[in-house]
């Protein structure tokens, strides 16, 4: 059977008619274009996935440049999150740029679109030049400024470089046509002054170009052949052409695509920065934060990450996308992937009263059973007294309880058929202890008891077991759409992390690797935390449960 095959997405579409045609000759170059003022979070990573991908299958390459024109809010820390970020993800830039690369050159192009008269020098404030932009349905008014002479305009520019004038005192507007429809084109500024010091040029300018100004000048420098970004820019598309074609540079061209939207999550950087500045998480990498740094932190894979932005493919239009889809991505990576082990959050003691006293049994557990082979085994030492989970046992079991209770009989993982035959409670009624007997016969793998139970459940021996500290994470926010709200803050799930101190552990876990996935049988999928972790104690992060609990959640 052939298999049918992928559509393409409309950029490809356009990208393919491009190649026919011969155009750019033959060549692809996209681009990654991130401000260095905060970290990245999962919409990046789907422009990430969508421009290096682009490259990748039409043999181009993509460039990462940092639009770094606002020193304000730019720190060198930003850059090194972005680039380790980009290169988790499984992608690697043609060129490391900068926008304040082009500083000379996009000055340059200013003072030509002066002596082309294209660009004034405005001293009005800003609420003046708001005003005078007039309405979507009244035409704007010249501010007198406009009218300045060639001449007036290179000095006042020039006089602005040379830091004569103090913050907001003036600005560069393009002259273009105050009665456009769109007001984009209705005379926008294109430089402003702001005395501070730059990340990488330091001192040397105390003028920066605006976003719209350096934008497509930095593409057509580069000679990005498609320059992809989200929907909000396609009202500065003519901007983005008219600059281009009045200064006769090269002719790179913007697309737009649909921003990802994720429900139960915001993705304003200025939201995310409140919410790291107002200590409702720990930081930018906090695990329930949308960040690529928080989902790595989470246990998020870069396959699963791929994955989820490859399903969820290009539009042209917003829509909302469920969060469980991301879920259900680091599931399906994790099942194939994750290490098997066994781990008790809420324990309670289980005798085995009639196993022999001091003897030690080493069981063989494999890896991965979703794997050919198992990727090996690891051994799990088994004795008398166990770890088991506290809701493993019901004191008065109703009929379709398949644990543990008086007279009831479950099978322990990798191990024997235990049967209850008592327990014991404190003073406050909490069960203590499990008393049960083994059926000797009854050995995993080599079972000629007989005996048919229908549940199984995990352990850790009493004597071998690891302390541990698990973090359960669970969504941020309560509602589906948080953005939307007048204060986004409200809606902040207050139970979104509860800290188990003292967890146990399989010994093998005390070994779990930084970075790597592992199942919890029953439990869910864990990962060592890389920032709270130490050599003498591994804290251990719940990435996702093993199935989707806010489904049942949502039907309530």
């Amino acid at each position: 059977m052939v298999e049918e095959e992928k559509s393409l997405n409309f950029i490809e579409e356009i990208i393919e008619e491009d190649l026919r045609n011969g155009k750019n000759d033959g060549r692809v170059l996209t681009r990654f274009p991130p401000e260095p003022n905060g970290y990245l979070h999962i919409g990046h990573a789907k422009s990430i996935c969508l421009n290096f991908a682009l490259a990748q299958k039409y043999n181009g390459k993509t460039n990462l440049r940092f639009d770094d024109t606002n020193p304000v809010t730019e720190d060198v820390e930003y850059v090194d999150s972005i680039k380790k970020d980009i290169q988790w993800l499984g992608f690697q830039w043609a060129e490391e740029l900068y926008t304040s690369d082009y500083f000379d050159t996009l000055y340059a192009y200013a003072v030509e679109l002066i002596k082309k008269d294209l660009a004034y020098v405005d001293d009005s404030t800003a609420e003046e030049i708001a005003a005078a932009k007039g309405t979507p349905t009244e035409p704007g008014k010249p501010t007198p400024a406009r009218s300045n002479s060639v001449e007036e305009n290179l000095q006042l520019f020039e006089d602005m470089r040379a830091g004569k004038y103090p913050d907001g005192a003036k600005v560069l507007r393009a002259k273009i046509d105050l009665a456009s429809p769109n007001m984009h084109m209705r005379d926008p500024i294109i430089y402003r002054i702001k005395h501070a010091n730059h990340h990488r040029t330091g001192d040397k300018w105390c003028i920066y170009p605006m976003y719209d100004f350096a934008h497509g000048q930095s593409d057509s420098i580069e000679k990005i052949t498609h320059s992809v970004c989200t929907l909000e820019f396609i009202p500065h598309r003519p901007l983005y052409d008219w600059l281009i074609d009045r200064l006769e540079i090269f002719p790179s061209k913007q697309y737009e695509f649909a921003r990802l939207n994720l429900n139960y999550t915001v993705m304003s950087k200025r939201k995310l920065l409140q919410l790291v500045n107002e200590q409702f998480v720990e930081g930018w990498d906090d695990p329930r934060m949308p960040t690529i740094s928080g989902l790595r932190r989470r246990g998020y894979t870069p396959a699963s990450i791929r994955n989820f932005c490859e399903r969820i493919g290009i539009q042209k239009r917003e829509n909302m996308i469920d969060v469980s889809l991301l879920e259900f991505c680091i599931r399906e990576d994790l099942n194939k992937t994750a290490w098997r082990r066994m781990a008790v959050l809420d324990p309670i003691k289980l005798i085995i009263t009639n196993y022999p006293e001091g003897q030690v049994e080493e069981l063989h557990g494999e890896n991965n059973p979703e794997v050919e082979g198992g990727e090996g085994s690891r051994m799990i030492p088994f004795s008398k007294e166990l770890w088991i989970e506290r809701d493993d046992f019901m004191e008065d079991a109703p009929k379709k309880f398949f644990r543990l209770g008086p007279g009831l009989s479950v099978r322990l993982k990798h191990g024997y058929i235990v049967t209850c035959t008592d327990f014991k409670k404190d003073e406050h009624g909490n069960v203590t202890e499990v008393y049960c007997e083994y059926a000797p016969n009854s050995k995993s793998g080599e079972d000629t008891s007989g005996m048919k139970v229908k549940g199984t459940i995990h352990w850790v021996s009493v004597a071998h077991a690891k302390e541990t500290e698990v973090r359960l994470y669970d969504r941020l926010f309560h509602d589906e759409n948080p953005a939307a709200a007048e204060d986004f803050k409200s809606s902040i799930n207050k139970d979104s992390l509860h800290i188990i101190e003292k967890a146990y552990i399989e010994p093998d876990l005390a070994n779990a690797e930084i970075g790597k996935g592992y199942q919890f049988i029953r439990l869910g999928y864990f990962t060592p935390d890389n920032r709270a972790s130490s050599a003498e104690k591994l804290v251990f992060n719940r990435t996702v449960t093993l199935k989707d609990s806010w489904a049942k959640e949502a039907k309530k």
